[in-house]
């Protein structure tokens, strides 16, 4: 029984996941979604500055704080070990919508592409970040990246296997191809506004950041592999003639 309420509640956790990332590609791109990155403005400069601050931080916060093996190691004695995965997409996601609801836009135009070739090809460069994105999930193993496989093994009594260190696709070229589609997504856009100039560098910098704690994490589980891996592939952009070749 347990089981089965552990993997409905996975099941649940990846909806709510994936309705909150395609929400997100309308939230950046402007699309016709209630609310939006570039929306009318609804708060004086200071507060509007704060507030945005303030969310920006709180999904940094939470998406750092929970992944590191440490959060895990605690967490795990309040929740069961398979759901922990489920649990921090769901605390991802809704930060993410609580970014959604209390985001206050400065649309202020910094540039505006010129409709045309230009315009298209800024959005359709966004667009490819959000399909790297989600392909980069793939070539991992989305499935358990997302809380679904852990779920799964505890409903069939299937033990994780040790984890294992591999470079596939996008990997072979960077370390960090999801970082990579999301910098895409965000700042290929035909209009930059001043709130989206605001969150794409933010977002930008806490990347970089968890670049660093990310690499950390995986130095200690995967030892000298990511360490050469690390020396021949380049971090968001190729290493051209450095040698790529997966470990």
């Amino acid at each position: 029984m347990l089981g089965l309420i552990i993997g409905a509640y996975g099941v649940v956790c990846y909806a709510i996941f994936f309705a909150t990332f395609l929400y997100s590609v309308a939230f950046v791109g402007d699309l016709p979604v209630p609310y939006t990155l570039d929306g009318s403005p609804t708060a004086p400069l200071p507060q509007t500055l704060m507030t945005d601050a303030a969310l920006l931080a709180l999904f940094a916060v939470q998406h750092s704080v929970m992944a590191r093996p440490a959060f895990k190691k605690a967490w795990t004695k309040i929740v069961p070990p398979a759901a922990e995965r489920s649990t921090y997409v769901l605390a991802s996601s809704l930060a993410l919508i609580v970014m959604f609801l209390f985001w206050r836009p400065l649309p202020q135009v910094i540039w505006r592409a010129p409709a045309g070739p230009l315009s298209v090809g800024l959005q359709a460069l966004s667009y490819v970040g959000w399909g790297i994105v989600l392909v980069s999930t793939f070539l991992i193993n989305h499935f358990e990246l997302f809380g679904l496989q852990q779920v799964y093994n505890r409903l069939t009594g299937k033990q994780a296997g040790a984890p294992q260190f591999r470079t596939p696709g996008f990997y072979k070229l960077v370390r960090h191809p999801l970082y990579v589609g999301f910098a895409l997504a965000f700042w290929a856009t035909p209009v930059m506004t001043v709130g989206h100039l605001i969150f794409a560098a933010g977002t930008l910098g806490y990347m970089l950041i968890a670049i660093q704690l990310e690499e950390r994490d995986l130095v200690d589980t995967f030892g000298d592999h990511y360490r050469d891996y690390r020396k021949r592939v380049g971090m968001m952009l190729p290493k051209f003639g450095g040698g790529s070749g997966g470990a």
